[in-house]
């Protein structure tokens, strides 16, 4: 069964954002060393139970056509094959199949409620 394992903040200002949850939750921020601006969250202790995440900035205005949430990923085996069971029961896909060098293939769906979603395909060779 596929599990939640990254949330993602979307960010006009990537600074001021570490700089807040810095400051009120005590996370740990990395940039990321990737073709992307993209900021690693480390939100505990990995022996704990819970995920880290990552900050990225805001692709778009504030006006309903960009993120204004928390995103959370879900670890699939295969993009294509959930992106296609995610449309067959009512969501759409928001974001086609885009690779994450080095890491893997990511998809954006909508649900049937229209909460964004995230479904993420490991594999070290996606470029």
């Amino acid at each position: 069964m596929p599990r939640v394992i990254h949330f993602e903040i979307q960010a006009d200002n990537p600074d001021r954002a570490v700089k807040f949850y810095s400051e009120v939750l005590g996370w740990n921020f990395q940039k990321w060393d990737g073709p992307m601006e993209y900021w690693l969250i480390m939100t505990g202790d990995r022996s704990q139970p819970g995920i880290d995440g990552g900050l990225v900035r805001r692709r778009g205005p504030i006006n309903g056509d960009s993120l204004i949430a928390y995103v959370c990923t879900v670890d699939v085996p295969s993009v294509d094959n959930y992106a296609d069971r995610a449309t067959k029961a009512g969501g759409t896909v928001v974001v086609p199949k885009t690779p994450i060098p080095g890491v893997g293939w990511l998809v954006y769906c909508k649900d049937s409620e229209g909460n964004i979603f995230g479904m993420m395909q490991p594999d070290p060779n996606a470029k």
